[in-house]
């Protein structure tokens, strides 16, 4: 299921953004065996080279986007929870599930997310679970859903029908390979992710043409039920007609607590990094705004003028000031949400308002028996790493804030974000607790970089993602901490209540609302 509505300005430079569609004020919802003859075995191998790289050719051909004109929003939500979900059994493309009750009430709660939203399209799959999920978020709006046939589930062919524990025992080596390695797995002759991607691009070519990371990503970035992705578009900065720029506004925002016991694609974790991004500090936007235009003024006066360093340096300390009154509700609240999690460590920058979001989280946790979550008092570990502080300072007005930065700024916080991205799994690599979270309390911009770590990104992706004050970020590793990561979520703040900033709203004043 998928839908567009108007982001803020994206001021984006890359094209390495990877992702998801529309128009200014619109808004759009979707969901051998080898021979004794070595000539023969070469003959072999070269064909099945040549066929990996006719795969790898498709899978990976850079295909642009069309242009677009004006700013775009998509939402995506995942199908509610199906009979077959329930009973654990593989769907695919089969359509013989429907939604459960509670699958129902997941819909009705995406709903209520995003009732008081306007969208210009609904596309959906066909498939009966999908569909009706669809109409339930779609409710009374007058406009009618558009189903593709692109939109529907993988193909999975002999693995749809049976039980997980069915499907382990019945084709074993391919089964663990569907779990470990999703972009080679292959049965019946099919390689099912592969084909999905193909389907993937005919998709988007229909609704906006998608440049898509790769294959291995399957399974590394979540969709649970019933959970919302943002992602934003923006024209070209120099007007062309070549694909337009992307950014993941955020990740499976679910009904449900992102922090909840579960399992992580379908396999149990028992290391997690928490990723908090600090609550909005005291000064606000406005005065660092008038700030920086004393300051330009100041440097024509004096006949030197430097655009870059001069907003910089306007901005710096701007993340060592304390809370305001919204950033400790947000560090309230967000303690509240991890209070369902029994926290090992939690990790922050030296600022002033990492400490305070990250002393408010200690706080709680060390009092769950007081609060009725836990029969004992726990004890969280506390550091500090000066990796986590952000030497960059600049507010995360609008997604894609990270294109502003020239490329030395942003290397230097790339190469920042590896130091603190390897302490983080130090921690986690604690073979004495069988179960660890770390939480770490930062800026929002170490927190993208960490996340392009996660995903083995390069810097030049880190554009592709964006943070609000108060947000968090879910890291599991199923494998351990030596193993790939996965993100069960990224800039959640369903947990803010009131002070979440809407699904489809800007981040920042916008006159159209």
């Amino acid at each position: 299921m998928l839908s567009v509505s108007p982001p803020p300005s994206l001021p984006l430079r890359h094209h390495h953004n990877r992702s998801l569609i529309h128009h200014r004020k619109h808004r759009l919802l979707f969901t051998i065996r080898s021979s004794s003859s070595s000539s023969i075995q070469e003959a072999v191998e070269e064909k099945t080279s040549n066929e990996k790289n006719l795969l790898s050719s498709e899978l990976y051909s850079t295909t642009p986007f069309p242009s677009i004109k004006a700013a775009k929003r998509v939402i995506l939500v995942r199908h509610g929870q199906s009979t077959w979900n329930e009973e654990g059994r593989i769907q695919g493309s089969s359509d013989f599930s429907v939604l459960t009750k509670k699958g129902e009430a997941q819909a009705e709660t995406s709903r209520q997310m995003l009732i008081d939203d306007s969208f210009d399209v609904c596309f959906s799959s066909p498939l009966i679970r999908s569909k009706r999920t669809a109409e339930i978020i779609w409710g009374s709006r007058k406009v009618n859903m558009i189903t593709d046939s692109d939109l529907r589930e993988i193909d999975l062919y002999s693995f749809q029908g049976l039980l997980k524990h069915e499907g382990k025992a019945r084709f074993g080596a391919a089964f663990r390979q569907w779990q470990v390695d999703a972009a080679n797995f292959n049965i019946d002759g099919h390689f099912p992710v592969r084909e999905l991607w193909g389907r993937a691009r005919n998709c988007w070519n229909k609704i906006l043409a998608h440049e898509r990371l790769g294959t291995e990503y399957f399974r590394i970035l979540l969709q649970s039920n019933c959970g919302v992705s943002v992602l934003d578009f923006a024209p070209r900065v120099d007007g062309g007609d070549g694909s337009p720029y992307i950014c993941l506004n955020r990740l499976n925002q679910t009904p449900n607590s992102p922090v909840a016991a579960g399992s992580s694609a379908g396999r149990k974790t028992s290391k997690r990094i928490i990723l908090v991004s600090h609550g909005t500090t005291q000064g606000g936007t406005e005065v660092n705004i008038c700030s920086l235009i004393i300051t330009i003024l100041v440097c024509l006066f004096d006949g030197i003028f430097d655009p870059f360093n001069v907003f910089q340096a306007t901005f710096s300390n701007s993340g060592n000031q304390p809370m305001s009154m919204l950033g400790i509700i947000q560090s309230q609240k967000t303690a509240e949400l991890l209070l369902d999690l029994n926290v090992s460590t939690i990790v922050s920058s030296p600022k002033n308002a990492c400490v305070e979001m990250a002393t408010t989280i200690s706080r709680v946790q060390e009092a769950a028996d007081c609060l009725g979550a836990d029969c004992v008092p726990r004890c969280v570990e506390m550091k500090q790493i000066k990796e986590l502080d952000d030497a960059t300072e600049v507010p995360p007005l609008q997604p894609g804030f990270l294109n502003r930065f020239e490329d030395e700024a942003l290397s230097a916080l790339w190469e920042q974000s590896g130091k603190a991205w390897q302490s983080l799994l130090n921690e986690l690599s604690d073979e004495s607790k069988p179960e660890k979270i770390v939480v770490a309390v930062g800026d929002p911009a170490i927190h993208i970089a960490l996340m392009g770590h996660c995903l083995n990104l390069t810097a030049d992706w880190m554009g592709s993602f964006h943070l609000d004050a108060g947000s968090i970020s879910v890291l599991d590793f199923p494998d351990g901490p030596t193993g790939r990561g996965t993100i069960r979520c990224i800039n959640y703040t369903a947990h803010l209540g009131r002070w979440s900033i809407p699904i489809t709203r800007s981040t920042i004043d916008d006159e159209e609302f």
